[in-house]
């Protein structure tokens, strides 16, 4: 087999291998071989509009990736320089005007002479050095680039190669994580529908025991009353009559009055409290569970109605005693006393308390981000929100008809709790750690529900739950 001369194999580095011609315009993929810009373009473009998945390096079969190429000025210059040369193997090249070999090269033209050429005064000045000298300098110049090359598209592949594997990696542990986050989810839900069911049973329960235990106390003291009244009447009507008449069986009317028992009442009983204090003992655990969900709430400055000041922390609302000279902006309620949290949901369970500071008229609760913010609006699910406040003596659900709600008290410190997915908005009283009141379940809908407070001469302020 014949040998590889030195001019072969720099013919060989500065080919295309997909033209096989000289590299025109060269650029280098990041596997670090160098194609034709237009060669690898088009290959790129054909492979991609085919059935084949995904593109490959034509040498080495790496991956390509679209719009990862870089010229390659240098190698550009050198391959000017070789073309400039013109060599060809086993033949001999002479000089067009003086018809002698072309055995020198000058590297300030980069151009092949002749002995001739190489003393005319176009080149006297130059440095001029052997043709075959001139080739093995730029061979060596050539590999120098190419290992350097090489050794980028190592790292470069080592780089991807350990990317890959701690990318993997990561998908992995996400995936597992989110298996984790469903299940626990799933199994607290669960819980606490269960929770719920079971706790509405013993309640109904325990209010049937104490209902009963009341109606049987009202009848035997009716009972007694009627009893009672009889002999008020007769020992009235004995002390109108004559003193003959007063005593003739007064010791028999004595007697009877001093025989007469009254009736023993059923009493609420020892094992009944217990129950009682179990319940509210498991409504407590239910409401600590809720407190898992709980989200760090901060006021929204640029929807609150001008006449409401919020503290510097955005954690607490009052109602002003003048309108502030703010900008009329298209998310500020510009009529209705309100404000919104910051943050808004699309999704999941959310818990946030709210504690009145100043007695007034107030409302917590949540609202839909399309609810209205300029005039007058409804302040029930018909307009998007979902809340409860005290008006007057009573506390009500901010229903369409202003449900009055069965407390006897107004609660200082009110607990919300959002089921985005259930559509469900529930109160609770953090003081008594008891229910205050649940919306029929809704439809978000997908869109972003807030945290929503309503003030008329009050002042209220998100609770900074321990751990914020």
């Amino acid at each position: 087999m014949a040998s590889v001369t030195p001019v072969e194999e720099i013919q060989d580095e500065i080919k295309c291998p997909i033209c096989l011609k000289y590299l025109t315009d060269p650029v280098s993929i990041h596997c670090g071989h160098n194609f034709c810009r237009v060669c690898i373009t088009q290959y790129y473009e054909t492979w991609a509009e085919g059935d084949y998945d995904p593109v490959r390096c034509p040498n080495c079969r790496a991956l390509i990736q679209k719009g990862t190429l870089r010229p390659n000025w240098q190698l550009a210059n050198i391959v000017n320089k070789i073309k400039h040369m013109d060599l060809k193997p086993g033949k001999e090249k002479l000089c067009k005007r003086h018809n002698k070999t072309l055995d020198l090269f000058c590297e300030e033209d980069g151009e092949a002479l002749c002995v001739v050429c190489e003393r005319s005064p176009e080149h006297g000045a130059h440095t001029v050095i052997l043709m075959e000298e001139a080739a093995q300098k730029y061979k060596e110049k050539i590999q120098a680039h190419l290992e350097t090359l090489r050794e980028e598209r190592e790292k470069l592949l080592g780089f991807k190669a350990s990317g890959e594997g701690k990318s993997q990696t990561y998908l992995i542990q996400t995936q597992t994580e989110r298996q984790k986050i469903v299940s626990e989810f799933q199994q607290l839900q669960q819980f606490l529908q269960k929770q719920e069911q079971l706790l509405l049973v013993r309640l109904e329960n325990l209010e049937k025991e104490i209902l009963k235990i009341q109606n049987d106390n009202v009848t035997k003291i009716s009972e007694e009353i009627s009893c009672l009244s009889d002999q008020i009447s007769e020992l009235e009507g004995k002390c109108q009559k004559p003193a003959s008449e007063l005593l003739q069986d007064f010791r028999s009317t004595l007697s009877r009055c001093e025989k007469e028992k009254f009736q023993q009442r059923v009493e609420i009983s020892p094992e009944l409290e217990k129950r009682l204090n179990d319940f509210s003992q498991k409504n407590i655990a239910v409401t600590k569970t809720l407190r898992k969900f709980k989200v760090n709430v901060i006021l929204d400055p640029d929807t609150a109605h001008p006449v409401l000041v919020l503290s510097d922390d955005q954690k607490s609302v009052r109602w002003g005693d003048t309108r502030q000279d703010l900008p009329d902006n298209p998310e500020r309620f510009d009529t209705e006393l309100c404000v919104l949290g910051c943050e808004g949901f699309t999704s999941g369970k959310h818990s946030w308390e709210v504690e009145e500071v100043d007695e007034g008229h107030w409302a917590v609760g949540v609202a839909r981000e399309s609810v209205r913010r300029k005039g007058v609006i409804s302040r029930n699910p018909q307009g998007g929100i979902w809340a409860v406040g005290p008006w007057g003596d009573q506390f009500k659900a901010l229903t369409s008809m202003e449900t009055p709600l069965p407390l006897s008290w107004v609660p200082k410190r009110i607990q919300i709790f959002l089921d985005y997915e259930k559509g469900q908005v529930t109160f609770f009283d953090v003081d008594k750690e008891a229910p205050i009141f649940t919306f029929p379940p809704a439809s978000f809908t997908g869109e972003r529900i807030y945290p929503w407070l309503w003030v008329w001469g009050s002042q209220l302020r998100i609770f900074q739950l321990q751990g914020e």
